[in-house]
């Protein structure tokens, strides 16, 4: 499956290609059909092998461990556990806990390159905040040096399941998810993740609010 915000990137390659096969252009063939595998491969989105336990949080992005923190947003200090994904990573970004989508906030801002810890701060994201039954949870789509785009599929109001889709970021990018101080943390710097399916943190069960 790929995801619907490449289809327009796979048609548009995948078009040229066919238009061009016709042609004795054999290289302008070749680079056109490179293009749409490479952007079937960049808009995948496979399906996960989601956990079913209570009192986790799992990724809510492949990629890499980059830092993990604390940090207070608005008074309230969060455990923050921020995955870098690189070009050839899946790009669908999954929803961590279960829980009720309390806001949607779109933050215009800069296009550092995503594995700097001030790309948290000042590039462009979406912050998507959470409800779920332990407290609240903070989901952070951020913009990086190549992926200019951040799309959010979630509206306030909306419930949601651990490993639902929640969005995309085109290209390669970062996710910091911002979880309640008592949590106890499942990952380490460098671990590779797998949004919806790999466990990156686990809630106190006798912390539900």
């Amino acid at each position: 499956m790929i995801a619907k915000e490449g289809f327009p990137y796979v048609a548009i390659a995948g078009g040229l290609f066919l238009i061009v096969f016709f042609l004795p252009k054999w290289f302008f063939t070749l680079l056109f059909l490179s293009l749409t595998v490479l952007f079937i491969i960049f808009f995948r989105d496979p399906e996960r092998d989601i956990p079913v336990e209570d009192g986790i949080a799992v990724s809510g992005a492949d990629g890499k461990i980059v830092e993990i923190s604390e940090e207070e947003i608005d008074g309230e200090k969060f455990k923050k556990i921020s995955v870098f994904m690189n070009i050839f990573n899946v790009h669908v970004n999954r929803v961590p806990v279960d829980g009720e989508v309390i806001s949607v906030l779109h933050k215009p801002g800069k296009f550092l390159s995503a594995d700097k810890k001030e790309s948290s701060f000042v590039n462009e994201q979406n912050i998507i905040t959470i409800q779920s039954k332990y407290g609240k949870v903070i989901v952070k789509q951020v913009a990086g040096f190549v992926a200019r785009r951040t799309v959010s599929y979630l509206e306030p109001g909306e419930k949601v399941k651990l490993g639902d889709r929640l969005g995309i970021i085109k290209f390669s990018s970062r996710v910091d998810h911002y979880l309640p101080i008592s949590v106890k943390i499942n990952v380490d710097i460098d671990d590779l993740v797998y949004a919806g399916e790999t466990i990156i943190a686990r809630f106190q069960v006798d912390e539900e609010f």
